[in-house]
């Protein structure tokens, strides 16, 4: 999951190196942190949250599959 929301993530910023991803097992859930330069959290939010909507649910079909909730939390 770390590594399909990275790619992502480096492909929309401007900066890809101040990327992280940082993935925390919960009891009922995945959780996905995804930090970025606060210079491209535009990038990441989108219009209307549009991108980071697209992002959550692609996150949400691949927990699908490997059976885990999965919630992605965007930080500066």
């Amino acid at each position: 999951m770390k590594d399909l929301i990275e790619v992502l993530a480096r492909s929309l910023v401007d900066d890809p190196d101040a990327v992280e991803v940082r993935e925390i097992e919960g009891e009922k859930a995945l959780i996905v942190e995804l930090k970025v330069a606060s210079a491209d959290m535009g990038k990441v939010i989108g219009k209307q949250g549009k991108i980071a909507k697209a992002i959550r649910t692609l996150a949400r079909a691949r927990g699908n599959k490997i059976g885990r909730k999965v919630i992605v939390e965007i930080e500066s």
